[in-house]
């Protein structure tokens, strides 16, 4: 198993060497893959988040591993991504806590938005 250190963002040299998968084949990836969504730094870098990199070490093993198809990969990563919603749905399956969780969210954002002025 990979392991992925802890941090915010990733250039794509980093994840190159981390998931041991190159470069070009990280940006053909992106798009067959619509899930796997680097940002562009002020330099028009790509970076990745964690969720990101581990996302594509998942790719590589279905595509490598696995011996999924491209179409195959995505229909797994998809029932794969459907099966983690709904076991957030179970652990929280009270609405009220779904609610609660919003509005903590939307609270956190406006002090970071305060924060950031």
């Amino acid at each position: 198993m990979t392991l992925i250190p802890e941090k915010l963002y990733f250039k794509i040299g980093e994840v190159a060497d981390l998931t041991k998968v190159k470069p070009y084949i990280l940006r053909y990836w992106e798009n067959e893959f619509k899930i796997i969504s680097p940002k562009k730094s002020l330099t028009k870098q790509r970076v990745y988040s964690k969720r990101d990199v581990e996302l594509i070490i998942e790719i590589k093993r279905l595509l490598y591993k696995e011996k999924f198809t491209l179409e195959g990969a995505k229909k797994r990563i998809k029932e794969l991504q459907a099966e983690k919603s709904k076991q957030l749905d179970l652990a929280f399956p009270d609405a009220k806590y779904q609610t609660a969780l919003k509005a903590i969210k939307k609270e956190l954002a406006s002090i970071k938005k305060l924060l950031a002025d």
